[in-house]
């Protein structure tokens, strides 16, 4: 969660301002919490509290270290900021169920006012008629199961062209960088979901897109410390705000450019796309929201990221459990070839392939694309007997839920059988997950409630689809000593739920669906 420099620098600056400081949380921090009910909380430090807890490891294996040792529902002082930190199903229930309106909002970074499309967008922006009116044009438009049948065709021909990818890299005998090369599957079905244009189209702009998500997510993770500063998250900006500005105009420039073309190439009756319909809103001064084009900049630029960097890093976790779990490798492919039989496989053979669908969910399970996501507390409420005040800021640690060995046996064990269940009941499970309905809140790998995330189903559809090419077409050789070499599993710090060193195989054809006879 926090780099070394940026740590080492807070504090120092912290000591030096000790009883300035010191002065200001006490002041601030007693009419909130002598008279109130709180949740157990760790050891604290004066002026930092708990931060020096989140220090070193990923934020979710910290967070999951805190759980283990002082319950479910721990109320944490990361200096300046209330924090209640949630992990387990029971008490994510509460939040996702019971309390979902009072949970709806999500805390925004300590200088967001300054980035011309932050707190915009669909992922950032407070509960209230401009998000509800956003979701609900990404639903209807792009997200919809009618329209995700629409945009069938897209998905299908992206998945063909990086098979074909990965065959001209097989042929030539070369390393592949699985994560990279995901990452443009993404980048290109999404983007031509939303703008109906492929950002891939050329190597240089390729890694330019693929770059810009990468450094979104580490930038992020250190804007969210923040606002720990409290009167002092100056720091923070003096420190990352210029990197976060220039992310931002970069990220304005590829939108302004795309939306004038748009605009030049007059009106779609057919195939309209997601930004098609946002500015017929922006131009319509009857429509029911008035949006700016920074509005439609900041939702795009939400639903591409959203959609590209975490269903890549997912689809990365897959393939390398995959490689380090042969049984379960060949287990797959035969269920493939049963469904497929000499064609490659289609996203409509997805249903038919349950134990596929439970790898893909094995995965997601000890490794969700958001290990932790936030909440701000919109209104005084009580959790379990304690009291949660207004503003608290909440982290839902979907990585510890998903590894409770309350809820799961062997709960740090890759075991996709745990997943097998009969087809009838796996659609009312995939139904209850993608509404955010279920009974039990142990598998959330997309969160839930209002604010879970809006692309369940595609980010399910596209991983099914573009794992099962993988492992179908094609053979993975691990760098390393010897056929037994194995993938490197270790996690990235941040936080994020990112491998910690890049997937770097070379394929060998297996199943070459072009060549293969009718």
């Amino acid at each position: 969660m926090i780099d070394t420099q940026f740590y080492f620098l807070g504090f120092l600056f912290f000591i030096s301002l000790t009883f300035l400081i010191i002065s200001f949380v006490n002041k601030t921090s007693k009419p909130v919490t002598t008279h109130l009910r709180l949740p157990p909380s760790p050891p604290s430090l004066p002026v930092i509290g708990h931060l020096h807890h989140l220090y070193g490891a990923p934020l979710c294996k910290s967070l999951q270290s805190l759980s283990t040792q002082y319950g479910p529902l721990l109320y944490l002082r990361l200096a300046a900021v209330r924090c209640l930190v949630v992990s387990s199903a029971s008490m994510a229930a509460e939040i996702f169920k019971t309390h979902d309106f009072a949970f709806a909002s999500r805390t925004s970074f300590a200088f967001a006012e300054e980035l011309p499309l932050a707190n915009l967008g669909l992922f950032t922006s407070a509960y209230g008629d401009y998000w509800k009116f956003m979701k609900k044009l990404c639903m209807t438009e792009m997200l919809s199961p009618k329209q995700l049948e629409r945009s069938h065709a897209i998905r299908r021909e992206e998945i063909v062209q990086f098979v074909h990818v990965v065959l001209e890299n097989a042929n030539k005998k070369e390393v592949f960088d699985v994560g990279d090369e995901l990452m443009r599957l993404t980048n290109n079905i999404v983007s031509r979901m939303l703008m109906s244009t492929r950002c891939s189209k050329k190597g240089d702009e390729a890694d330019r897109i693929t770059e810009l998500v990468k450094e979104s997510f580490k930038v992020c993770s250190k804007m969210c410390f923040g606002d720990a500063l409290g009167p002092l998250k100056r720091l923070a900006f003096w420190l990352y705000g210029k990197q976060a500005m220039d992310l931002n105009m970069r990220y304005e420039e590829i939108l302004e450019r795309m939306l004038k073309q748009r605009e030049e190439g007059g009106k779609r009756d057919e195939n309209k796309d997601l930004m098609d319909v946002l500015l017929k809103v922006y131009q319509d001064d009857k429509a029911e929201i008035k949006i700016t084009r920074n509005h439609i900049k900041a939702l795009l630029l939400d639903l591409f990221a959203g959609g590209t960097g975490t269903a890549a890093e997912a689809m990365q976790w897959t393939i390398a459990e995959l490689i380090n779990h042969p049984k379960v490798f060949n287990k797959v492919r035969e269920e493939i070839k049963s469904v497929a039989g000499a064609r490659l496989v289609e996203e409509s053979d997805i249903p038919s392939l349950p134990y596929l669908r439970a790898v893909v969910k094995e995965t997601l399970r000890l490794y969700p694309p958001g290990p932790v996501t936030t909440r701000e507390c919109r209104q005084n409420c009580k959790i379990n007997g304690y009291d949660i005040p207004e503003k608290t800021a909440v982290a839902i640690n979907l990585y510890a839920i998903m590894r409770d060995p309350d809820s799961w046996d062997d709960p740090n064990e890759f075991r996709p059988e745990r997943f097998l269940v009969s087809l009838n009941e796996q659609e009312k499970l995939d139904q209850c997950q993608v509404e955010g309905k279920g009974q039990s809140f142990n598998f959330v790998p997309f969160g839930a409630g209002r604010r879970g995330c809006p692309g369940t189903t595609l980010a399910f559809s596209m991983m099914n689809t573009a794992v099962a090419a993988l492992v179908q077409c094609f053979d993975w050789k691990v760098s390393g000593e010897g056929d037994g070499t194995k993938v490197d599993m270790q996690s990235g710090p941040g936080m994020s739920l990112h491998m910690s060193h890049p997937l770097i195989v070379r394929p060998i054809v297996h199943f070459n669906p072009f060549t293969a006879s009718m």
